[in-house]
């Protein structure tokens, strides 16, 4: 198992964030996210729904890149208006996504960086969707760059996805939708079991340290139980490479490092 590389092993990891979520909707936005999602509906848990990400859902996962002669397997009809009563603001969906930041309440930002609303240093793509995903379902996260330029000290430079932030909570709002689960990066998982939602680190990568982290991260974390991240089986090595087989895996990563890190 020397060749697994840290983004199989993130994939494996993340995995784990849709173990028993039951029959919703698992939404993996970029490669190792959804490479995640559909590893999770072909093991442990197979009544996961996906679909095609433009108006179906599938039996079976999609593999990513060119598709050649292979042809999904419908489903279902799920143009993307009916999305959002079935999946979305029912909160049957659970997403996984890559931000630019987030902060320590678990705040998300992939809008803008620097400068004011008025006038960003770097403008990017605006909230989309993420004010509504993010109070009526379940989020998780993954970066495959652990910083504190990501993990901001502070507050994010905009607020693009609700998090655990008490001040930003309006007297009498619903906020019971609020449910932010795993964090998986370069480094370990996290998630937001610590004190008032705090986040914690669960498990580090093999050859990485608490303190290593918590260097790269701009607030102060809680400890869990700190075990060592599991590599991923034979089993769901196949799987991976099947799901994924240009390899588009191997760009995610700066240099595609292996998964134990050489000491």
């Amino acid at each position: 198992m020397t060749d697994v590389t840290l983004a199989e092993l993130c994939i494996f990891a993340a995995s784990e964030a849709f173990r028993n979520n039951g029959e919703i909707v698992a939404t993996g936005v970029g490669p190792v996210p959804r490479l995640a999602a559909s590893l999770a509906k072909l093991t442990h848990t197979p009544e996961l729904m996906m679909t095609d990400g433009e108006a179906y859902l599938v039996e079976q996962p999609v593999p990513l890149g060119p598709r050649g002669d292979y042809k999904p397997k419908f489903a279902g009809y799920l143009p993307f208006s009916r999305f959002f009563d079935s999946a979305v603001w029912s909160g049957r969906r659970h997403a996984m996504v890559t931000p630019t930041q987030i902060d320590r309440f678990g705040q998300i930002n992939l809008s803008q960086l620097g400068g004011t609303h008025k006038q960003p240093k770097t403008q990017m793509l605006g909230v989309r969707g993420f004010p509504g995903n993010t109070i009526y379902h379940p989020n998780s996260f993954f970066f495959p760059a652990h910083t504190s330029r990501v993990f901001v000290e502070g507050e994010v430079d905009m607020v693009s996805g609700v998090g655990y932030n008490p001040a930003k909570r309006v007297p009498g709002g619903n906020y019971s939708g609020v449910d932010l689960r795993v964090i998986v990066t370069n480094l370990c998982v996290m998630d937001f079991g610590g004190t008032n939602n705090a986040i914690r680190v669960v498990s580090l990568h093999p050859g990485v340290t608490f303190d290593e982290v918590q260097a790269a991260t701009g607030f102060p974390l809680e400890k869990g139980a700190l075990t060592e991240t599991p590599l991923p089986d034979a089993e769901a090595l196949a799987i991976i490479a099947q799901l994924d087989p240009h390899n588009i895996r191997a760009s995610v990563i700066k240099d595609n490092p292996p998964a134990i890190r050489a000491h």
